[in-house]
């Protein structure tokens, strides 16, 4: 573990109970007090990871995020060069030089050419492609901000996936001391002949199957904080809160249906489709003729018969496309495009369709889980911890047989976990309720 010279520098000025400064101390005495310090367990210096420093380690440097961003960028500084004129040409070039002696004075032709050329293309095809590429950066911010509710609701949901894991396994280890003491008292009973053997048997069963189940939930831990670790590195080894993963409450299920359009998976696309119908209004505009202007001077070399120098000449020149067969090129480009067009429509649609039966699962799930977990809360807890502790007490007395007790334990046991799945699986459903409804961040 590494200290910084500010945690350092404090202990150093520190005033010992004896009230002599630490800077008076003996070399050997400060050293030892240094290495205590730099050997304290991580836990002590670092806070327990809850579940919104998780998320917010997660969105501090995702890459796909940041490469949405980055994508989004260059589409807009692209849409801007698009919209923009081609590049002038200049033309330069010596006409009608004779090739018997290359002589530049002696026809009258010989002209040195230079000139300028621009060329316009069809219609509004420019403004098109600038609006098209406009929608493409829309979209890709739109990604953008789909990948930070992705992240959100994946990170929420290893988080608790992790916490009940970690809070299994510390009900399973409450429950292995209580069935190692019960072995212990079974083994007792059937030294005085008050049990059998099937009983001891059967206790060391029950908690050679703990040790198995502790086991499977130790994995799960690993598998969990290894799938963490994808978004919020080395931090996902850290201690879980012991606090229940605390989300913010969702709105109504009205309110989320609603602002599904808003979606960032339905603007995407529908920024999609907004560039699609560009590509139509581009092939509408091929039907256009595209043009070009041109500006050139030409210079002469020579002399008129009469002695005065030639005169230099100017030109100007314009030319013109003439879309006369279109019928294999620009009808099958508009047909292309416009078909193109319904395809993502029909994306678009099929997508709201998905995220309107999200709604409706996750909602459902959330509702009734919520109304589970208020019932193992204001009942089944209560009742198996009270059916254990009769069977026990029963027991003790010699009035039950030992596989009632077991029996009870094992329900209690059950209950607890089924407890604590319910909860986590409750603030699952209420993360994917966030994922549809959205958050300020």
């Amino acid at each position: 573990m590494l200290y910084s010279r500010k945690t350092i520098r404090p202990l150093c000025n520190a005033v010992t109970a004896s009230g002599t400064p630490a800077n008076s101390l003996p070399a050997s005495r400060l050293l030892i007090l240094l290495l205590s310090l730099l050997l304290t367990p991580a836990a002590s210096v670092h806070a327990d990871l809850d579940i919104n420093e998780a998320v917010r380690l997660a969105l501090t440097d995702d890459p796909v995020i940041a490469a949405n961003q980055a994508r989004s960028l260059a589409l807009g500084d692209t849409a801007i060069a698009d919209g923009q004129l081609p590049d002038p040409q200049l033309r330069s070039g010596i006409y009608n030089l004779p090739t018997d002696n290359f002589h530049i004075n002696e026809e009258p032709s010989t002209q040195l050419r230079l000139g300028l050329q621009q060329a316009f293309p069809r219609g509004k095809t420019l403004h098109y492609k600038q609006r098209q590429g406009e929608w493409k950066a829309t979209a890709a911010m739109a990604s953008a901000e789909l990948g930070t509710r992705q992240t959100m609701l994946e990170v929420r949901k290893y988080f608790l996936e992790l916490y009940y894991q970690t809070r299994a396994g510390e009900v399973v280890t409450e429950t292995r001391k209580l069935f190692s003491q019960l072995v212990d008292i079974t083994q007792a009973h059937y030294a005085t002949g008050s049990v059998s053997q099937q009983d001891v048997l059967n206790a060391s069963l029950e908690l050679s199957r703990l040790d198995d189940r502790a086991t499977r939930i130790l994995n799960a831990v690993d598998i969990n904080r290894a799938a963490l670790m994808k978004w919020i590195g080395s931090a996902a080894s850290l201690p879980v809160n012991r606090d229940f993963p605390a989300l913010p409450q969702p709105v109504s299920r009205q309110q989320i249906e609603a602002a599904l359009p808003e979606h960032p998976v339905i603007q995407v696309e529908t920024a999609k489709l907004e560039a699609q119908n560009q590509s139509i209004q581009i092939a509408r505009e091929q039907y256009k003729p595209g043009w070009s202007a041109g500006l050139e001077y030409r210079k002469r070399f020579g002399e008129d018969p009469n002695g005065d120098d030639r005169s230099d000449m100017m030109a100007a020149m314009v030319t013109v496309d003439i879309p006369l067969f279109t019928k294999n090129r620009q009808d099958k480009r508009l047909s292309a495009s416009i078909q193109q067009a319904a395809s993502v429509q029909l994306d678009r649609d099929e997508k709201l369709r998905e995220l309107k039966q999200q709604l409706a699962t996750d909602h459902a799930n959330w509702q009734r889980l919520g109304e589970r977990s208020a019932l193992y809360e204001s009942q089944l807890l209560q009742a198996a911890d009270a059916n254990a502790q009769a069977s026990l007490n029963a027991y003790q007395r010699g009035v039950t047989e030992f596989n009632t007790l077991m029996r009870a334990r094992i329900t209690d046991l059950d209950v607890r976990l089924a407890d604590l799945r319910i909860r986590v699986d409750h603030a699952k459903a209420q993360a994917s309720l966030l994922y549809l409804a959205g958050e300020n961040q």
